[in-house]
């Protein structure tokens, strides 16, 4: 009897088609079709699940809820806002160079993650200046900033003390240190200072300041004179904005600017009597020219709490603030308000960092400008900062939405931060080194 014993070649014949003389054409066995491939009239049950319509919903919230990127509030706000408040945010000094660098700084980068580490938990948690923060992120000092949006300095304040991050009341802001102390009365306040000609008007704010409870006075030094912001010369920019033909035909595209504008208290100052003129103007008349290191010996003998210099922009400034008793430094260009071409903050972190850990000082390091996503954020920690400082961005937030807008603002950041963690393989920010970020093109 003779047994047929079948190959185990998967591509052997195994029909009688396939064993077929030569010269005699092959023909297939039809094959068998899927179920699943199989063509069908779908009935209403398969239907069903699919066609689950979702109500549409016009609602600022559910407009702000949809924005998943900084850009795409800016977006929104350059709809709502009157051109010229939405540029005086928007725009920098000159030819706008230094904004447009700062933010590509953070862009010619490349990330290095690690794998296979445990990142189901990620803490976004620090200290900054003795004190901890729930996100390695607070709101920068904003000048004007209720004529941006009505709610200002009080939305500004109060997201910052929901979110557990420091808010800074800018010498320029549109609400006064008490007001905001009263509407964030549990959040972290700090407050910057310009220093003027008189210093009996300074010594005065840096007392409210103190007995308003700010932990931390930033003084500003980058403003000997106003920089060159040319979109505010082109707009006819003035505090209060003017009622002009243009401003008019504009409005009529944005009623309700100027709806909450006209409807609420006029624009004050947190330091000054109520002005009108030009930003610039204000800054040549108000500001002191004569700024020297003198100064900051004076500061450090009157503030008892912690201090901060803002506009530091070399290295060798970097060390000498520090040596004359300032407990931190913000690397800054003023958001490229002030000198075109000036250095990119992102870019002087290392150097910095450097410095300070060849001088074994344990100042603060702190980074503005430019930042438009939390990755950026992250970029920079890894880099050296400690703490990282947000102006636009927030602005953005405001325009778009108000209290809400601001929110989303560090919702949206808050979320971009922890995912950019994940994905390096780091799970808490003392984990981050230089070698998570090369910076490309330098």
């Amino acid at each position: 009897m003779t047994q047929t014993i079948g190959s185990t070649n998967p591509e052997a014949p195994t029909t009688p088609a396939d064993t077929a003389p030569a010269g005699i054409p092959r023909t297939s066995a039809p094959s068998r079709v899927p179920a699943a491939l199989k063509r069908r009239i779908p009935k209403y049950s398969d239907l069903a699940p699919l066609m689950q319509f979702k109500k549409p919903e016009f609602s600022r919230s559910a407009k702000l809820q949809r924005a998943s990127t900084i850009w795409e509030l800016r977006d929104m706000a350059k709809r709502r806002t009157p051109q010229a408040p939405f540029d005086y945010t928007d725009g920098a000094a000159e030819a706008e160079i230094t904004l447009r660098r700062a933010r590509e700084a953070f862009l010619d980068i490349q990330f290095r993650p690690g794998i296979l580490r445990d990142v189901s938990s990620v803490d976004l948690g620090t200290d900054i200046l003795g004190k901890p923060s729930r996100l390695p992120v607070g709101i920068a000092p904003t000048g004007f900033t209720r004529m941006m949006q009505s709610e200002g300095e009080y939305a500004g304040s109060q997201a910052a003390e929901a979110a557990g991050i420091p808010y800074t009341l800018s010498t320029m802001g549109t609400a006064s240190i008490e007001d905001v102390a009263e509407a964030a009365p549990n959040g972290r306040n700090w407050f910057q200072l310009y220093l003027w000609t008189d210093r009996d008007r300074s010594l005065e704010l840096i007392e409210r300041a103190a007995k308003a409870g700010n932990d931390t006075l930033m003084v500003t030094v980058d403003t000997a004179v106003a920089g060159a912001r040319l979109r505010d010369v082109r707009n006819g920019m003035t505090i209060p904005p003017a009622l002009t033909l243009k401003t008019v035909l504009d409005a009529s595209y944005r009623p309700a600017w100027w709806f909450n504008f006209l409807t609420h208290e006029p624009l004050t100052f947190a330091s000054l009597s109520r002005y009108t003129g030009t930003v610039a103007d204000l800054i040549n008349s108000m500001f002191d020219p004569t700024l020297t290191f003198e100064d900051l010996d004076w500061l450090r003998e009157t503030w008892k709490g912690k201090l901060v210099v803002k506009g530091i922009q070399t290295v060798e400034d970097a060390r000498r603030v520090v040596d004359h008793g300032a407990d931190g430094v913000i690397l800054s260009n003023h958001g490229g308000r002030q000198l075109d071409r000036a250095p990119i903050p992102f870019h002087l972190l290392p150097e910095v960092k450097q410095a300070f850990q060849a001088d074994n000082t344990d100042a603060a390091i702190m980074l503005d400008t430019g930042i438009m996503s939390g990755a950026d954020i992250i970029a920079a920690l890894a880099l050296g900062a400690d703490f990282t400082l947000i102006g636009r961005a927030y602005l953005y937030g405001l325009m778009a939405g108000g209290r809400a807008g601001v929110d989303r603002t560090l919702q949206i950041l808050e979320k971009d931060m922890v995912r950019t963690m994940a994905l390096l393989g780091v799970s808490k920010l003392s984990e981050l080194t230089p070698d998570h970020v090369r910076i490309l093109n330098k």
